[in-house]
């Protein structure tokens, strides 16, 4: 697939991507042969390919589940302007209409 210059415009338009005549002059064939390996990459047979999640057949290591960090939250409540029930008191930022 060979793309255009207005293609690369219009690309570089719903990227929000403010690019140069220049820069479109360079990105136009760079952009085409990706386009280009893509569609060489669907021809490839993959009929009897499993999908994977990841190329390789491990599994994570797991650790035990053990508080690393105490309880602070005491410590933390008595310097916070509002506190109620455990809890902090923010102002509301949710406008009625």
């Amino acid at each position: 697939m060979s793309l255009s210059p207005d293609d690369v415009k219009k690309i570089a338009h719903l990227a929000r991507l403010n690019l140069s005549g220049n820069d479109i002059d360079l990105y136009t064939p760079q952009l085409s042969s990706i386009l280009q390996f893509i569609e060489q990459l669907n021809g490839a047979d993959t009929t009897n390919i499993e999908p994977l999640a990841h190329p390789l057949n491990l599994s994570q290591r797991l650790r035990e589940d053990t508080i690393t960090e105490h309880n602070l939250r005491e410590k933390f409540q008595r310097i916070a302007p509002q506190v109620e029930a455990g809890l902090y008191l923010v102002p509301k930022v949710i406008e009625e209409a």
